[in-house]
């Protein structure tokens, strides 16, 4: 397995391109993994050839950046009744988490991308989960993550490494780390490219392209005000 390799989970949304820059400054060959998974805000895939261009543009990134795959996991939202992959309302259900929450999605996007791993012999798996501005998921908490690295390790008999980058940071300290990783052009590449909307609305912001009221918006808007504040 090669050490100086890692996959991305890209969604093309503003926190996976920041980890796709992390992994670009990091290793010499980066690969990148998309899901169809029947999800309503589709657009997120459409934009994810725009952004990986956008980074090739940072020096010596080109050289870095491997291969893209999509996978089809449309058989996720078929089982799924939630307000990503079912045109319903935005709500929080009885249990206290929103229906924003497909069950099982990040653990069957991490187990995926560790076959894809294996068969490409790549050891670092990169995935933009946060437990500080999240919406509750359980399957983006640190105990999670590092309990599905045992886990697809035992199951796979391989080392792999699950990298976390954005576990302990807010959408504001997202932006700043994307500053510090390629400076003002890749955060202006990350506002204006990038999906987050769960609706699918590209209505132009100065944070980005939105709805402007669904929670991801919320959290985009909110963090940007926050990095850019004096």
């Amino acid at each position: 397995m090669r050490e100086d390799a890692a996959l991305v989970l890209f969604s093309g949304g503003q926190d996976s391109a920041t980890c796709l820059a992390w992994a670009l400054d990091r290793f010499a060959h980066v690969e990148t993994l998309g899901f169809d998974y029947g999800q309503r805000h589709i657009v997120e895939l459409q934009v994810r050839d725009a952004v990986r261009a956008a980074l090739a543009l940072h020096e010596g990134w080109a050289a870095r950046l491997g291969p893209d795959h999509l996978l089809d996991l449309r058989a996720l939202g078929g089982i799924s009744d939630t307000s990503l992959t079912r045109a319903v309302a935005i709500e929080m259900e009885t249990g206290g988490l929103p229906n924003t929450f497909v069950p099982g999605r990040n653990l069957i996007f991490l187990t995926f991308a560790a076959a894809l791993s294996f068969r490409r012999g790549i050891r670092h798996i990169v995935t933009g989960v946060c437990e500080t501005d999240y919406s509750g998921y359980p399957d983006c908490r640190d105990d999670t993550i590092k309990a599905l690295q045992v886990a697809i390790n035992l199951g796979m008999e391989r080392r792999f490494v699950l990298h976390t980058p954005l576990m302990w940071r807010d959408k504001a300290a997202t932006w700043a780390l994307a500053e510090k990783l390629g400076g003002e052009t890749l955060v202006e590449a990350i506002r204006t490219l990038t999906h987050s909307c769960y609706l699918g609305d590209r209505t132009p912001h100065d944070w980005g392209a939105g709805c402007g009221t669904c929670p991801a918006c919320d959290l985009r808007r909110a963090g940007w005000q926050r990095y850019r504040s004096p």
